[in-house]
């Protein structure tokens, strides 16, 4: 099974990053998930009635992630963090997108907890995952662009198996090849954020929330946090 781990160097870096890992196996991501959409849903109804005020550039949650993105060389606002693309386009548009039960499930919590968040099916990582600054010959295929290959520049933050790159520039974008799909059997759910031990209950209240989300279409979730003092996880 793969393992997950930082490499030391990010957290000269960036010391205050910190993942949480939900991992849960026999995912019947085929099923309708109600919760999902009711949750997405109630996200919408609230940004409409002025009771949930969805994140932006001036929120700490979003700023700090705008600083580390220019840290290693990447216009934010240009590339945006994912829940910054996310709670921009529930501000303007008024709706969040409807992918598949567990793609929705982890970006209502996104948005709810202002946390970048993604997926990787399990089954189709090539090794274990590092988090890394980019390297020399690295190669990314972005979701939706199976025929396209990208060459992050060295120095950006990556998430990289034995392949290939599975997200660029930190969390902007995944990978085609480990896409989760209502096929996806075994997934590996991420959280993260640079803020440090402020942003730790968030990290945990967010994992907890998702492994209650996936209480009923999951045989089996286990949770790991990563971070200055826990650098990897294996199952």
């Amino acid at each position: 099974m793969p393992a997950v781990s930082v490499d030391q160097t990010l957290y000269d870096q960036f010391p205050g990053a910190g993942i949480a890992l939900v991992v849960a196996s026999d995912v019947r991501g085929a099923e309708v998930w109600p919760e999902a959409e009711r949750a997405l849903a109630a996200l919408e109804a609230e940004t409409a009635a002025g009771t949930f005020v969805p994140a932006d550039e001036n929120d700490p949650a979003i700023s700090t992630w705008h600083e580390a993105y220019r840290r290693f060389g990447t216009n934010p606002r240009r590339v945006r963090p994912s829940v910054d693309a996310l709670c921009r386009r529930l501000t303007r548009t008024g709706r969040l997108p409807r992918i598949n039960g567990p793609v929705d499930l982890y970006n209502s919590l996104s948005v709810r907890h202002a946390l970048p968040a993604g997926a990787f099916d399990m089954d189709a990582l090539g090794g274990d995952v590092m988090v890394r600054f980019a390297r020399q010959g690295d190669e990314f295929v972005a979701l939706g662009e199976p025929d396209t290959v990208e060459t992050p520049r060295p120095g950006e933050v990556v998430y990289a198996d034995d392949i290939s790159v599975l997200s660029r520039h930190w969390n902007h974008r995944d990978s085609d090849r480990t896409k989760v799909t209502e096929k996806s059997r075994n997934i590996i759910f991420i959280f993260e954020t640079v803020r440090g031990p402020e942003a730790a209950e968030q990290l945990r209240t967010a994992a907890g929330e998702l492994t209650a989300g996936l209480a009923a279409y999951a045989d089996r979730t286990t949770t790991y946090l990563l971070g200055a003092g826990s650098l990897s996880a294996s199952w």
